[in-house]
């Protein structure tokens, strides 16, 4: 019974960390694009990709870069929230853009195999409530697109 008790406990943490278990790149190159994400709503557009990477203290970080499109008037902005274990952080706007534009959208965060995280565009520049819908940073294919 202990045996098969251990065992399960090797399984848990090998699933529990393979998204972390991609190939080392060198310490000064960004992996390729990493896995894909968007988010979109009305006119404006947000994408581009996402990947784990070990920060300058050595504690894994999450990545997502892209940009944040609009094609018509107003103000969008990229927001992102996060949770750890059980615990959600409010929404953090990363990005904002007016009018017929484009600029670059940069998200860190320190990240465990238990964090999640999502990220969605939203009308205006104060607040995340009228926003499309929220995609997940966190999920992560077997293969990359």
């Amino acid at each position: 019974m202990r045996i098969r008790s251990w065992a399960t406990a090797i399984t848990a943490a090998a699933c529990c960390t393979l998204p972390l278990a991609a190939p080392a790149a060198a310490a000064d190159e960004k992996p390729a694009r990493g896995v894909a994400w968007s988010a979109s709503h009305e006119t404006a557009t947000a994408s581009g990709g996402r990947w784990v990477e070990r920060s300058s203290t050595g504690l894994h970080q999450l990545v997502a870069e892209g940009r944040l499109a609009n094609t018509g008037d107003g103000c969008y902005s990229v927001w992102a929230r996060f949770q750890f274990d059980f615990v959600p952080t409010p929404p953090r706007k990363q990005a904002t853009v007016c009018g017929n534009d484009t600029v670059d959208v940069r998200v860190t965060q320190s990240y465990m195999p238990t964090t999640t995280g999502s990220i969605a565009v939203c009308k205006g520049s104060e607040n995340a409530r009228d926003c499309g819908p929220w995609q997940s940073l966190t999920s992560w294919p077997v293969t990359r697109p």
